[in-house]
């Protein structure tokens, strides 16, 4: 039977050995510096064949170890993409930003911006949930078409754009119509009329305008409900909403006068 010593001794030169060990498997691998086309190369394959992590830590390294190049720059803007591609969009954002901050004449710069606002576009959510993203996405939107009005981004920005005010206009008639059978009549027309004052354009201004009526006449004010029904059935005259307006408001005035349109539009807008 061994003697205490000398287990004790043993268990310390195992407990050693097993440090050292480890302590081994974390040294860092040698530095070598290789040519930046090798490495930004290197990189672009390795996005090819969809290795996004090993991608971003290859276009990474173009950047530790040439920083001054343009290759470089270009693997600052290329990182972002890829953590877009991975939809780690914080990351996407915060890799975005920076290549703004460190190159806002570059020639990549106007796809910087208009990445930014792909990258909060898609994490728009639907109408029941919160919409900071979409209004950060419009604002994005709206900074490329303001900056870079002729560039081929431009087109595009201006359909997502229209899209995202659509949802935004969404939002708003959600609510209102949530008010409306909860018949809380002034919270309603508030969320309507910020329809027909903020998103006219969308496809959401015809049911707007006969909530409105709707509301109105609940309230019994029957002057306001015959100037919006005014406003749909001069600009819509053959829209289903209008009609239903129309059925609405015909029994307090047999005729709606087209000659109001001018007063009407002023009271609406």
């Amino acid at each position: 039977m061994w003697d205490l010593p000398r287990k004790l001794f043993l268990t310390v030169a195992m407990v050693t050995s097993l440090l050292l060990a480890g302590c081994g498997g974390s040294e860092e691998e040698p530095y070598v510096e290789r040519p930046v086309e090798e490495l930004y190369n290197d990189a672009m394959n390795l996005l090819a064949e969809g290795e996004y992590k090993l991608s971003i830590s290859a276009f990474n390294e173009v950047d530790r170890q040439h920083p001054y190049s343009i290759w470089a720059t270009k693997a600052q803007l290329m990182t972002a993409y890829v953590y877009y591609l991975r939809d780690d969009y914080d990351e996407s954002i915060l890799a975005i930003d920076r290549f703004i901050e460190l190159h806002p004449g570059n020639k990549d710069t106007p796809y910087a911006y208009y990445l930014r606002a792909i990258v909060y576009y898609e994490q728009i959510v639907d109408i029941d949930r919160d919409q900071r993203i979409t209004l950060l996405a419009m604002q994005a939107l709206q900074d490329v078409l303001r900056r870079y009005p002729d560039t081929a981004y431009a087109r595009d920005t201006k359909l997502k754009i229209d899209l995202t005010r659509d949802h935004l206009a969404g939002k708003e008639m959600a609510i209102g119509r949530y008010y409306l059978e909860r018949r809380e009549y002034a919270a309603a027309i508030n969320r309507f009329k910020n329809v027909v004052r903020d998103y006219q354009t969308t496809t959401h201004i015809q049911e707007a305008l006969h909530r409105l009526v709707e509301s109105y006449l609940s309230l019994g004010i029957n002057y306001e409900a015959e100037q919006a029904a005014s406003v749909l059935g001069h600009n819509f005259p053959a829209s289903k909403w209008y009609e239903k307006s129309y059925a609405l408001v015909q029994g307090i005035s047999p005729e709606i006068n087209e000659s109001w349109y001018e007063e009407v539009w002023n009271w609406v807008f």
